[in-house]
């Protein structure tokens, strides 16, 4: 099965699993320990995120630790990317709109009897 970056951060487990890595690498036992499943259950995370290409484990004498690989992030921000621009000229066209219909109708404040104001167009 191939697996992307987004199945990766498609869990929070893994999401953190990754934050926990990403300043400096960890001991596999380290990492499983801030959980509260089993060791099977992270080690089936850190699979998927070894397979997505997330993570390394690394063997140090006798201990095997994590070390993040966050490049890959890149492709999620690439594809958010393009919709933030959508967003982001949607958003200036709206506001483009709303300009123009202030400059046609001003905004006026008329006084209530009480002595209050209410805005009118």
């Amino acid at each position: 099965m191939r697996r992307d970056v987004f199945q990766a951060i498609a869990d929070p487990t893994r999401r953190e699993i990754l934050n926990m890595v990403a300043y400096q690498p960890l001991n596999v036992n380290s990492v499983a320990e801030h959980f509260d499943v089993s060791r099977t259950a992270i080690y089936k995370h850190m699979k998927i995120l070894i397979e997505c290409g997330m993570i390394d484990i690394k063997q140090q004498g006798r201990e095997r630790y994590c070390e993040a690989k966050l490049t890959k992030l890149n492709e999620v921000s690439d594809w958010i990317e393009q919709y933030k621009q959508f967003w982001t000229t949607k958003l200036d066209s709206l506001e483009q709109y709303l300009e123009e219909l202030q400059k046609e109708k001003p905004i006026t404040t008329k006084k209530k009897k009480n002595g209050t104001s209410k805005s009118t167009r």
